[in-house]
């Protein structure tokens, strides 16, 4: 199926993405349909609607889920462990009553979000959810505040620099795509982010907590809150064993930076610093200051490690199922569709990026491949007009990469199940979220055109 109602392809295929996320959103809301199968049975009609061929649709659902569980399902599992680790512990109770005592009840949402700014420089936003929602759920118990306030400002904070601040290699390729200075990206990508996170965490979560509940699932409380020991861990190695996989990865991004690809030593700290091996030390490590050194034993251990893995599963299959998803789209050519409109358009190459962004990660729900595409399309158009700010651009398309993910993101997926909202109540809080996000960072990046 080519066009619709006379329509150009290109046109055609933005509208069927259209249908079949509206036709998703309707499943799951109104027919109560499981998301996961809901998920199957958009990315199949998007698929016949487009024009697919019948074997490409069903090869493509099972790359994206095979692509996006490859890492996912890895960094789930170990992360979860480490969470559960730093419960039974008593970990997390030192963390949580640390930071109220430093920041004070009324503030720790903003202290969630230095925190994951911080620790989203070198780590991926999905290994960043799962490294610290745990943080998140034993503070809200212990505060009596939201959930939705804290974990906002928590997800934020890692959204903003998963998009906007190198080493990430969506802003890593776009700094090679438009030949930017990335000392100088990393230095400007950060005085945006802190304003951005600001306004749509702290801000926004503090706004939308009042007018929206989030009830966990009791086991996912119950594994990262529940400790029955009065003698906790320190909160200097607490904080160590949690930050190891960071510091790894951290290590890694410096090495890459300063040492060519061939150098043996930089070969064998980015295989330690790459997140599944990271993860696997800290967890390792934490089998010693959370596990054995509290006094536990190892079938004790093996009891935590195994129990955890349970209430992660279906948010494993609903994450593969937005990946597959994602993959149809992307496949039928609605991507493609929305950078041929994007080339007739005569605007600033700064204003330009950013809405061919928005537009492609609004409509196949990949941060990643909306900014490559972006400054792809964007970059040889930039070439002709002298002054503008290759940083700038980068900034832009990272902004635009941003808005509006939604049901066809396995990042929304994930926030979804770890707050255990609706998809209706998702939507109010992670996608207008994001959406804030991307706005208020282009916001400073005009403004910063300004003076650079």
């Amino acid at each position: 199926m080519d066009s619709i109602f006379g329509l150009s392809h290109n046109v055609s295929l933005l509208l069927y993405a259209v249908i079949a996320i509206i036709g998703l959103i309707v499943l799951i809301a109104k027919f109560n349909t499981n998301p996961f199968v809901a998920l199957i049975f958009a990315a199949l009609f998007m698929g016949l609607i487009s024009g697919m061929k019948l074997s490409d649709i069903v090869t493509s659902f099972q790359e994206g889920v095979a692509g996006v569980l490859g890492f996912i399902a890895i960094v789930l599992g170990l992360g979860t462990m480490l969470g559960k680790m730093m419960a039974e512990s008593g970990g997390a109770e030192q963390v949580a009553r640390t930071l109220v005592k430093a920041f004070g009840e009324k503030n720790v949402h903003w202290a969630m979000m230095v925190v994951a700014v911080i620790c989203g420089i070198p780590v991926f936003i999905q290994v960043g959810v799962v490294l610290l929602f745990p943080l998140v759920f034993v503070i809200a118990k212990h505060t009596g505040t939201s959930l939705i306030k804290i974990g906002l400002s928590l997800v934020a904070g890692l959204a903003v620099v998963h998009s906007l601040v190198p080493p990430h290699p969506a802003a890593m390729l776009a700094v090679n795509i438009f030949k930017a200075d990335l000392g100088q990206t990393i230095l400007l990508a950060l005085i945006v982010a802190f304003p951005a996170a600001a306004v749509a965490g702290p801000i926004y979560g503090s706004f939308i907590a009042k007018r929206i509940k989030a009830e966990p699932k009791p086991e996912m409380v119950q594994q990262f809150t529940e400790s029955e020991r009065k003698d906790l861990p320190g909160f200097g190695i607490t904080i160590f064993t949690i930050l190891l996989p960071v510091i790894l990865m951290l290590f890694a991004t410096i090495v890459d930076i300063n040492l060519p690809a061939e150098n043996t030593f930089r070969q064998v700290v980015d295989f330690i610093g790459s997140p599944l091996v990271a993860l696997l030390l800290s967890l390792t490590f934490a089998f010693y200051s959370f596990g054995f050194a509290r006094g536990f034993n190892g079938k004790q251990l093996l009891k935590f490690t195994n129990d955890c893995l349970g209430p992660v599963a279906s948010i494993v299959l609903l994450i593969g199922a937005g990946g597959g998803f994602n993959k149809v789209l992307t496949a039928s050519g609605v991507g493609n569709a929305i950078a041929e409109l994007a080339n007739d358009a005569h605007l600033s190459p700064i204003i330009l990026g950013f809405f061919i962004a928005g537009l492609i990660r609004a409509a196949v729900g990949s941060a990643t491949v909306a900014m490559t595409t972006a400054a792809g399309i964007v970059a040889p158009i930039a070439a002709t007009m002298p002054g503008v700010s290759p940083e700038l651009l980068v900034l832009s398309v990272g902004a635009g990469s941003i808005m509006l993910s939604h049901v066809n993101d396995s990042g929304f997926w994930l926030v979804k199940e770890y707050f255990n909202t609706s998809v209706q109540d998702t939507l109010k809080t992670w996608t207008v979220m994001e959406t804030i996000l991307s706005f208020v960072a282009f916001a400073m990046v005009l403004l910063l055109d300004i003076f650079i």
